[in-house]
């Protein structure tokens, strides 16, 4: 098969300060369950108790996104609490990706985990290595990715912020923000 033609699992990063990096991984997931195949979502900060608009979708469609945070770090009342869910949700996360039953998967907001040093990034790379199927689609969100991780992908956005409603005051909107 010539190199044209190969097909391969992407590893795919969105990183940056800018918004869209999981309505991104969305748009991918719907994408390639639009195509027949089978997607999850696994989200390393957001709570079971939010109300985001894409869960809402997501159980009307039955695509399975599965929040295993306690919220935002910034709003965290107990880090070490907040840093044991990460590190559970990686453990989910490697189950996961070993398990053949998906085609494509998001971690969402994966890249906090690896910023924050709760994961060491070498060492998650090498179990992607070693462990990730070849034809599996990996997309991993959130800011400040890791040089190594961004080294390691096959396709990476960095989200640039131009301008945002934040900065006039206007307050986060149901449906486009949440």
């Amino acid at each position: 098969m010539s190199k044209a033609n190969r097909k391969k699992g992407l590893v795919i990063v969105n990183t940056g300060d800018g918004k869209g990096k999981t309505t991104a991984a969305l748009g991918m997931l719907l994408r390639a369950w639009g195509r027949g195949m089978s997607v999850g979502m696994l989200q390393f900060l957001k709570s079971g108790t939010a109300d985001y608009g894409e869960y809402h979708a997501a159980r009307k469609i039955g695509i399975e996104i599965l929040p295993l945070g306690d919220g935002c770090t910034w709003n965290s009342k107990d880090m070490e609490a907040t840093i044991a869910l990460a590190l559970s949700a990686w453990q989910e996360a490697q189950k996961r990706i070993v398990s053949n039953e998906y085609n494509l998967l998001v971690l969402d907001e994966f890249t906090f985990p690896l910023h924050f040093g709760w994961l060491e990034t070498a060492q998650v790379i090498d179990w992607l290595k070693a462990n990730k199927p070849e034809d599996l689609h990996l997309v991993i969100t959130g800011r400040h990715a890791p040089a190594a991780l961004i080294e390691y992908a096959d396709l990476v956005t960095e989200m640039v912020v131009v301008k945002h409603p934040y900065e006039t005051g206007v307050p986060a909107q149901a449906g486009i923000e949440f």
